[in-house]
């Protein structure tokens, strides 16, 4: 039977730095955030590569109505499997931390307990969608076989809890390897086959549910990388047996991390829900789209989250709450400066980059540019709420609640004001997007005022360097705007990250900041992964 962990989570008390790290500590940590940073931001590059594909198959072959049935169902696929991961992305960090002086068998044995939670949770789920797929499908079915989505919640669940155990130990690369390459490029490829495969066997279910499939293949897929990687660094478990009471003290310790988790990604998708019920397939297609594009900046935070989690653990157990801050500043800063130049690259020639997708998706070039400034206007937030959701998980909980309860009354307020002003379908998308945007500058602020107020040290990643970055990366775009569509996005995109990324290396980074652009530290032997 795996043992219970010990308890709450490490409380904040007593003054800054209380029995403190030391400093050598504190750089060894750094040294793994920029480490796991350089590793993940990789592994963006190779998402950003591999999304295009799905995206242009997507829009062009399946059709806007298609890809907006599509979007609406996955919203509650994706925020459920979450859910039923127990917030394991993030509190299995914690209790293997607690459990340090257990030995492997031990620890593998806490992995499965959450495991098999997950799949009883996903269990439940899943058949409360086949019952009432209505809610999963509010603007109808591509195909009766899209039902078979419901598959995918116990895979999601189980790929965030097998990653989460590889980050506690410092391996990266396997998140970059399930969810950068295995998972896009499964579902770009197999979006394809399913789209083609009717030619051959003559069964057109498989083309009208084969956004759907390419999906499901796509999640499976990364289950399947993630799960081979675990078994060669834990093994199997041994003399494992699930003790229902230490199980259901392990789900009611973990609501408040599963409520976080829910909230901050339904922040990212319950616009998508309100829009399946207030506008057509279509604005939700454009919406969906736009989407996926600005989401591609919101990747770079888990660039550093699975290190930071462990990173963070191991400060609180020693309470060492400067170290912690410092943390928070400079991986809150090296995000916010990397969201922002890619938010300029892909926003100011977003015409283009909607283009590509396909003619229809242009009117989606106003809900991209908010979908965008969302993105950096949350980097504070996220930073703040990977601290919070260990030692002030409630509070965390109720502004994560009111953040995504704003942002729905906004979404719909707004929305309700286009269709009264008597504004065309693209205007619902944008309105829905300025809404989020609203939404999460609020929450950055609340949490970072909360985080400052519980470490008693100063958290914020604001650098005016931001700004000297933004002006003339803007000019440089604007200019672009001039060129043809193809060279706009051919040389404008370089142009615009390379014009922010060289003033700010000049006028914003110090020495701490390059820290993340090195091999090799000091003559120390961490490189990056």
């Amino acid at each position: 039977m795996s043992q219970t962990p010990s308890g709450s989570a490490p409380p904040v008390g007593g003054g800054v730095g209380a029995s403190g790290g030391n400093p050598g500590d504190d750089n060894s940590d750094m040294q793994a955030l920029a480490k796991g940073g350089r590793t993940n931001f990789f592994g963006f590059i190779l998402r950003l590569v591999a999304r295009l594909p799905f995206l242009f198959i997507a829009g062009r072959l399946y059709g806007i109505d298609a890809v907006g049935r599509f979007a609406s169902a996955l919203v509650l696929i994706e925020i459920l499997g979450l859910v039923c991961s127990l917030g394991e992305k993030r509190g299995l960090a914690q209790r293997l931390t607690e459990g340090a002086d257990e030995d492997g068998e031990a620890k593998v044995n806490l992995v499965f307990d959450g495991m098999l939670l997950a799949l009883i949770l996903s269990a439940i789920a899943a058949l409360f969608l086949f019952l009432f797929p209505v809610v999963m499908f509010p603007n109808g079915m591509n195909s009766p076989l899209d039902i078979w989505l419901i598959a995918a919640i116990p895979a999601f669940a189980l790929t965030e809890i097998l990653l989460a155990a590889q980050a506690y130990k410092y391996d990266i690369a396997t998140t970059v390897r399930a969810r950068a390459i295995v998972e896009p490029w499964t579902i770009s490829i197999m979006a394809g086959v399913f789209f083609y495969l009717p030619a051959y066997t003559g069964v057109m279910e498989f083309r009208e549910a084969g956004l759907a499939f390419a999906f499901i293949a796509s999640i499976y897929a990364g289950l399947l990388t993630a799960a081979w990687s675990f078994v060669r660094t834990y093994g199997p478990p041994k003399g494992w047996r699930p003790h229902p009471v230490y199980m259901w003290k392990m789900t009611a310790r973990a609501l408040p991390l599963m409520g976080a988790d829910a909230v901050e990604w339904g922040t990212r998708r319950v616009d998508i829900f309100i829009l399946g019920f207030f506008a057509s397939p279509a604005a939700v297609a454009v919406y969906y789209m736009a989407q996926q594009i600005a989401s591609l900046p919101q990747k770079l935070k888990t660039s550093f989250e699975p290190v930071l989690g462990p990173v963070i653990t191991k400060n609180l157990k020693a309470k060492n709450y400067t170290a912690i801050a410092a943390q928070v500043r400079q991986v809150g800063f090296w995000i916010i400066a990397a969201q922002a130049a890619i938010a300029l690259a892909l926003g100011v020639p977003g015409e283009g980059v909607m283009g590509l997708i396909g003619p229809q998706y242009v009117g989606g070039t106003g809900a991209l540019a908010f979908l965008l400034a969302a993105e950096v206007a949350a980097a504070m937030a996220v930073v703040s709420e990977s601290v919070l959701v260990y030692i002030a998980r409630k509070r965390n909980l109720t502004i994560s609640i009111g953040t995504i309860a704003l942002q729905a009354a906004l979404t719909i307020g707004i929305i309700r004001a286009v269709e009264h002003l008597g504004y065309g379908e693209p205007f619902k998308a944008a309105g829905a997007a300025l809404a989020l945007l609203i939404a999460l500058a609020c929450a950055s602020l609340v949490k970072a005022l909360l985080l400052k107020k519980l470490l008693k040290a100063p958290v914020s990643n604001w650098r005016w360097a931001l700004v000297w970055a933004a002006a003339p990366a803007v000019v440089v775009g604007y200019a672009a705007t001039w060129l043809p569509e193809w060279a706009e996005l051919l040389f404008g995109i370089p142009a615009i990250l390379l014009t922010f990324g060289w003033v700010i290396w000049k006028r914003g980074f110090g020495e701490e900041d390059r820290l993340l652009f090195r091999k090799n530290v000091g003559g120390d032997a961490t490189t990056a992964g």
